[in-house]
């Protein structure tokens, strides 16, 4: 293990953010960890970067950057119903999602194409087109640089919620994952709720669609609407999607008949950022080298060589005028270092 000193992380970052670290390590093996907290102790500063698809970074990091890289795909329990699945956190996570279509065991289909590691999809709770990591979330496990020990976390542990859990909060950067182990349903599982994927399923003519024929049409959908961040820089969704009352969604549809919300199960709306930054005016808008995706209103991309401050700052002005707007204030869903 070998820990590098003033590197550049632009090509660890998908903005494609050309930031320096101070202190720099990849991570590809457990049994260098007691190794590596010798060498972290006595450094305060840390981060724990997995695909660098959810980060936006501001400035030269003053600390150590720790790459995690562990490998290993491997099944370790089953009954009639499910397998258990543990991944190492370093593993990409589409290719987790391409091992589990392969092997017919459902449950993270809808999830495919998503950028990032296995190691960062529990941190983040992540969800697309109706599926959600924490409802085939079994356990984790971690390594603790504060203490030197390992601790496996179990589902109600990890205090997941909307694009979050307990690992955004109280214990960012403290604690390393290691590997995730999720529950998959060896039975068909399929969830189509989200609109466009049922409309395409019905263009296409199938009455009953596999696996495989869900994800490669999620992944037509995702290609469609989301830019490729090898050949135009971004993170994916910059916000959250917000919740509002029941009065403030019914105040907003009787003057937008178009407004895109659904109701959630606190008896909240939650309605699309993106729907709100259109509505502004801000689809498509460019400042300097940044501007927001002219397919998908919530996704802000690197379109030259845009510094992390310039998106923080094209950011901002987002949610001031939407907050102007529309009275509701939208919250980053990246991590903003």
């Amino acid at each position: 293990m070998q820990i590098q000193k003033n590197i550049s992380i632009k090509q660890f970052n998908t903005f494609g953010v050309d930031v320096k670290a101070n202190l720099f390590v990849e991570l590809k093996n457990e049994n260098f960890l007691n190794e590596l907290f010798s060498s972290v102790n006595e450094i305060p500063n840390r981060f724990i970067l997995g695909g660098g698809s959810n980060v936006l970074f501001t400035k030269d990091f003053n600390g150590i950057i720790i790459k995690n890289l562990l490998p290993g795909i491997e099944k370790i329990g089953e009954d009639n119903n499910f397998v258990f699945i543990k991944t190492g956190a370093g593993v990409n996570w589409h290719k987790l999602v391409k091992y589990s279509i392969k092997n017919n065991y459902w449950g993270i289909e809808n999830l495919s194409l998503i950028p990032g590691t296995v190691g960062a999809a529990p941190i983040q709770n992540i969800g697309a087109y109706g599926q959600e990591l924490k409802n085939v979330f079994h356990q984790l496990e971690t390594f603790d640089l504060q203490n030197n020990q390992f601790k496996t976390f179990a589902k109600d542990e990890c205090k997941f919620g909307y694009r979050d859990s307990i690992f955004k909060k109280e214990f960012k950067n403290r604690f390393l994952i290691t590997s995730v182990t999720l529950k998959l349903s060896k039975k068909e599982d399929a969830i189509l709720t989200y609109q466009p994927v049922k409309e395409e399923i019905d263009r296409l003519k199938i009455n009953k669609p596999s696996i495989s024929q869900i994800s490669e049409i999620i992944c037509n959908i995702r290609r469609s609407k989301l830019p490729d961040p090898n050949k135009l820089g971004n993170a994916g969704s910059f916000f959250k999607n917000p919740e509002i009352t029941e009065k403030k969604y019914l105040e907003l549809k009787k003057a937008n008949n178009d407004i895109k919300g659904f109701k959630t199960e606190n008896n909240k709306y939650k309605i699309s950022a993106g729907w709100l930054i259109e509505k502004c005016g801000w689809k498509g808008k460019r400042v300097g080298d940044v501007s927001s995706f002219e397919k998908q209103a919530l996704v802000l991309v690197n379109v030259g060589k845009a510094t992390g401050k310039d998106i923080l700052d094209f950011a901002e002005s987002i949610k001031e005028i939407v907050k102007v707007k529309f009275g509701i204030e939208l919250k980053e869903e990246i991590n903003i270092v």
